[in-house]
């Protein structure tokens, strides 16, 4: 069945390479460049999962989980960093923020899907190839 995941990244190769793993397993795939963008997708469309870059040519990441949160319907969807930002206490500082997972870039397309499919609302989980 798959699930409908909001990609907001402002890079076009990470957004594409993210979108391509995700919607050969089924998932409906929303992509953004900025965090405006994002803000309208996640109110015009049914997200199951948002996967959100810190840096963002608008609105930072940060700014972006704030107003996502605002919405009652978005208040339990997973939000999960996706970011180059890989510093010492970083993690922390994401999940401390409000972020309910964390991933650091570059993604490994090789557990990439697994990976997100493990923060997916359980409907909505799609069975992995062995």
């Amino acid at each position: 069945m798959g699930a409908n995941i909001l990609i907001v990244e402002d890079n076009p190769q990470s957004l594409e390479l993210m979108s391509y793993l995700l919607s050969t397993h089924g998932h409906r795939v929303h992509g953004a460049s900025t965090g405006i963008q994002a803000l309208t997708l996640a109110v015009s469309e049914p997200v199951e999962l948002v996967l959100l870059d810190l840096q963002l040519p608008d609105l930072d990441g940060y700014q972006v989980l704030r107003k996502l949160r605002e919405q009652p319907r978005l208040a339990t969807v997973n939000i999960v960093a996706v970011t180059a930002v890989a510093m010492v206490g970083d993690r922390e500082r994401t999940l401390a923020a409000g972020f309910d997972h964390y991933m650091p870039k570059p993604i490994n397309p090789r557990s990439f899907v697994a990976e997100i499919g493990s923060w997916l609302p359980t409907h909505a989980r799609t069975p992995l190839p062995d």
